[in-house]
């Protein structure tokens, strides 16, 4: 991504004032990866935060003549793209979970889809934003955005302009059109909320991500196992208190027990090697994308995909995705030829 120098864009912006589209195009290209991505930590879809970037520059390009010369085009473009999220949550409709699974004592019904590496590696930085609390592999970390899903929209948006994208309180109050206190007031209430997430053992943070041979090596065995229905070469590759969910479904299984069950009885019935699976990445962790065998055709059809959170040498979370219109995102095929 090339970043625009403070003149080429203060030109661009004057002439996509005077109704240069092509120069809109060049001013807005640097910031639509970064704002997309907000878009997505905002509603939890990179299906949502499509439409949300799409209307995005669209209000953009209508409103520009109210961009003032001199001020700074990303913190305006910003403050459009959370008034954007923040209108697009309150007609947003509660996910509706079906499938074979009743909900659990620890369940939680989380809007919740994951996002490409490939994508991600379009952001110009890994490193965390001056005066932020998250660097980018912990901001997009699926056990974190299912707990920023649950916080309420407008704390939601103070948490991820403060915390992730470092900015000051007053920038934050100016891009909500809100006071400092109020904006402070929200973020005390997010940080609460997600400290209490942490002790409870919700936010997965602190895990120890294994040097690259190491996590190879550990999906390589965990597919292995699959593809010869090793339920317990399997479960042996996962730590004692690890745990499994799927949202939108409010189902959490914990412990390799509770999950051995699962996999003994319920994708395919049991039948794992019914089930072809495909490495991926999503959210800076190793996936797989499932592909279940239609018996009467011997085409395997892409069904979702598995998102591993490792913690060493173990795997310590799995977040199951069934929704299979996000593989085009990750590039991946609609089914596969037996």
């Amino acid at each position: 991504m090339s970043v625009l120098t403070p003149s080429v864009e203060a030109a661009l912006a004057a002439a996509a004032q005077a109704g240069d589209e092509e120069a809109f195009g060049r001013l807005t290209q640097p910031y639509a990866r970064e704002l997309h991505v907000h878009c997505y930590r905002m509603l939890g879809s990179p299906l949502d935060a499509e439409d949300a970037l799409q209307e995005t520059l669209l209000r953009a390009w209508r409103h520009l003549t109210s961009f003032e010369p001199g001020t700074a085009f990303r913190a305006w473009l910003y403050r459009i793209a959370t008034n954007v999220c923040l209108s697009a949550l309150t007609r947003k409709p509660e996910p509706t979970p079906s499938g074979p699974y009743l909900p659990t004592p620890e369940g939680e019904t989380i809007h919740l889809a994951p996002y490409p590496d490939d994508l991600l590696d379009e952001l110009p930085s890994a490193a965390a934003e001056p005066g932020a609390r998250y660097d980018l592999r912990e901001s997009v970390q699926l056990a974190l955005l299912a707990s920023i899903q649950l916080l309420p929209p407008r704390q939601r948006a103070v948490l991820l302009l403060r915390d992730v994208l470092g900015f000051a309180a007053g920038e934050v109050a100016e891009l909500l059109e809100s006071s400092t206190a109020s904006v402070n007031s929200a973020l005390q209430r997010a940080r609460a909320t997600l400290d209490r997430r942490q002790a409870e053992g919700r936010m997965g943070l602190g895990r120890t991500p294994p040097p690259d041979d190491a996590e190879r090596s550990l999906v390589r065995r965990y597919m292995e196992a699959w593809e010869t229905v090793d339920v317990e070469g399997l479960v042996a590759l996962l730590c004692e208190d690890v745990v499994m969910t799927m949202p939108p479904m409010p189902v959490l299984f914990r412990g390799r027990e509770a999950i051995a069950e699962f996999f003994s009885t319920v994708p395919a019935d049991g039948a794992l090697d019914e089930i072809r699976l495909l490495p991926s990445r999503a959210n800076r962790q190793p996936a797989l994308a499932g592909y279940v065998l239609d018996r009467e055709t011997g085409v395997s059809r892409g069904y979702g995909i598995m998102v591993l959170t490792l913690d060493g040498d173990q795997i310590a979370e799995i977040t199951g995705f069934t929704d299979p219109r996000i593989f085009a995102l990750f590039g991946l095929p609609a089914e596969l030829p037996s």
